[in-house]
């Protein structure tokens, strides 16, 4: 059992075996194929919808993905993920993020910290323009802007570091 999160705003639970998925406890009729590099291809209530993940970050089990030219953010938390938050243990509570990287290339549209500041998680950092839409990047924890990077105007390339903190 999967429990995924889309946008920070919607709470699912996914289970799958052998090609067959469940989605809060009802079936889930859905027909997918793995293009490969991060592509795929599903049939979901006779509509068909092509996906690709455009972002990933392995260590907070989080990615963006783009499905028919919308982005989500999306994060998973499988059962073991789930026992060590109950128990206090999750990894990246005592973990401090040293960097924000760009999830894609795009153009910096706003900076909305400054350095020194003090920032908590989920505050407002910047906003990255890529593919039309504006994406706002969060804060992944607590802690101090030790050097903003880039400026308003900027063009970033995919994984550029755009803010460093203490």
């Amino acid at each position: 059992m999967y429990r995924v999160k889309v946008n920070d705003q919607y709470n699912y639970e996914l289970t799958g075996d052998n090609g067959a998925f469940q989605l809060n406890g009802t079936e889930l009729p859905v027909d997918i194929r793995d293009l490969g590099n991060g592509h795929l291809h599903f049939i979901y209530q006779h509509k068909s919808y092509n996906a690709e993940v455009v972002a990933e970050n392995k260590e907070e089990k989080s990615a963006t993905v783009k499905i028919n030219g919308h982005l989500y953010e999306v994060s998973i938390e499988d059962q073991f993920d789930s026992l060590l938050k109950a128990l206090g243990m999750n990894g990246a509570a005592g973990k401090a993020v040293a960097e924000v990287k760009a999830p894609m290339p795009g153009l910096v549209l706003s900076v909305n910290v400054t350095e020194g500041q003090e920032i908590k998680k989920g505050d407002s950092l910047l906003v990255l323009e890529a593919m039309k839409m504006e994406n706002m990047l969060k804060s992944a924890t607590d802690g101090t802007v030790k050097k903003i990077v880039v400026a308003k105007g900027d063009k970033v390339e995919k994984n550029q570091v755009l803010i460093t903190f203490v």
